[in-house]
């Protein structure tokens, strides 16, 4: 069953549709780093063809009816988009479900430290990542500083081309002889992923006054607590007032904040041919992307159609905004109150009788490290959308485990509409293995399967993907929302 290269299928129309498509996904993901901002992007885009807040639709006390947009989301970072059908919702409706968390460098809640004449920041790194490929990397800070007052200050460092970046270091190789001893998973560890913000210090109202020829401050002059941290930190220091400055935080405010450590510049075009998509947090926005604009473009459905963007899948899922919370759940309550459906049970027999695709990254075949994969069952790049019809780790554990007939039913829906697609493992069955959010969604007894795009270099700081593979992954998700039934 070998499938073809897609690109040998494209005629003009194609390849103009192919790189609309890909201009798009590469602003999307080279401007959207963190769940939050995934969110709000997707927020502005759902308004923008007419959807509106779920808050507001009950506020209204007016019947959801067939054509009716509707949004919700959890903290600012898990979105729910539901487009109402003409069927009843009771019989089921077509669910896309991608994350939209990526693997990075998260600060810690007390991270400013002075060290060697260096001011630092420390992290706790988030999702499964190899540590030594996050060192001398050009970095980023996004993310939100919430204050007591109950103000919130975004923050966004190192993207534009004005702003300054930021790095971990490593050991010069001429001085690394024990270090190149150690296995890759301890070459770096985690606590020495600390980013460098700064070597500049702050000086004391003393070395001020000296350096601009002036009488010293009197000596029982009140001083500032910034000037007493200048004393003793004056690295340090100089970054509290530069943080005050810009954003009017102290040192406190860290307590409250949520400021995540990414790559920093935006994704680009991969390859002499331009064919490829080299950026960081592909893993899943290259599949949130295309599910986003396949529901914003689903027209007059049948079935209800579903978009779900959740957060913390690189961690299990958890939390309030994970999939493993109650918000896909109430809120499809809500939305099937609204609709006139309500109840346990109408509810429980619409996820039951729902059809989802875990729109999520698959692994790449990539022939530098072919004893990973099992070439026949592998994910190839430039062969389309992938289906995994399982995941899971060696004996497919914790996976989810899609049923034939509901693969037959996909094959229908995909060559019907045109689109190319392929199967594939996540690797060699005793390679290793992982899972998604799939197996949650199954619980409820519907039909899930993950479908989605493969990467190369899946949760490195930059990863590949092909620009055809994100073309049939938009035409597959619109498909499925058409004609699943």
């Amino acid at each position: 069953m070998e499938r073809k290269n897609v690109w040998k299928t494209y005629g003009e129309s194609d390849l103009a549709k192919l790189e609309e498509i890909a201009a798009g996904y590469i602003e999307f993901i080279s401007k959207n780093k963190t769940e939050r901002e995934c969110a709000a992007d997707a927020i502005a885009r759902a308004q923008a063809v007419g959807y509106v807040s779920l808050d507001d639709a009950r506020a209204r006390g007016e019947r959801l009816q067939p054509g009716d947009k509707v949004w919700a989301h959890v903290m600012g970072k898990a979105l729910m988009l539901v487009h109402i059908g003409r069927q009843p919702i009771e019989q089921g409706v077509n669910i896309l479900g991608a994350h939209i968390d990526s693997p990075r460098l998260d600060l810690k809640q007390n991270p400013a430290y002075e060290a060697g004449g260096f001011a630092f920041l420390d992290t706790h790194y988030y999702g499964g990542i190899k540590k030594y490929q996050w060192v001398t990397l050009p970095l980023a800070i996004h993310g939100v500083v919430a204050k007591k007052d109950g103000s919130t200050v975004q923050v966004n460092v190192g993207e534009d081309a004005g702003d300054p970046v930021f790095c971990v270091t490593d050991l010069l190789i001429h001085l690394a002889n024990k270090q190149m001893e150690k296995n890759a998973s301890t070459v770096v560890e985690g606590e020495a992923l600390d980013v460098l913000a700064g070597s500049r210090p702050l000086l004391t109202p003393e070395e001020a006054a000296e350096l601009a020829g002036e009488e010293p401050p009197e000596k029982d002059a009140e001083k500032t607590e910034l000037e007493k941290l200048a004393e003793k930190e004056p690295v340090k220091a100089y970054l509290l007032q530069l943080l005050a400055e810009k954003y009017g935080m102290e040192e406190e405010d860290f307590l409250s904040s949520e400021l995540e450590v990414v790559p920093a510049g935006p994704a680009r075009e991969c390859g002499f041919d331009r064919s490829m998509i080299l950026g960081y947090g592909q893993d899943d926005r290259v599949c949130a992307y295309p599910s986003l604009l396949a529901q914003l473009e689903a027209d007059d459905p049948e079935r209800t159609a579903v978009c779900v963007l959740v957060d913390k899948e690189e961690i299990g899922s958890v939390g309030a905004t994970g999939m493993t919370s109650r918000f896909f759940e109430n809120t499809m309550a809500e939305i099937m109150e609204l609709a006139g459906e309500g109840g346990e049970l109408r509810l429980r027999r619409a996820l039951a009788a729902s059809a989802m695709l875990s729109s999520d990254v698959s692994a790449g075949f990539d022939p530098a490290y072919a004893s990973a994969f099992e070439p026949k069952n592998a994910g190839y790049l430039g062969k389309g959308l992938v289906f995994n019809k399982y995941t899971g780790a060696r004996g497919k554990s914790g996976s989810n485990d899609a049923s034939a007939e509901y693969v037959a039913k996909l094959r229908r829906v995909m060559d019907d509409a045109g689109v190319n697609f392929h199967t594939c493992e996540l690797g060699a069955v005793d390679a290793g293995g992982g899972g998604t959010i799939a197996y949650i969604l199954a619980t409820y007894g519907m039909d899930v399967i993950d479908s989605g795009v493969p990467v190369l270099s899946m949760h490195a700081p930059w990863e590949v993907t092909s620009k055809a593979d994100v073309y049939e992954a938009y035409k597959g998700y619109k498909a499925f929302l058409a004609s699943m039934q």
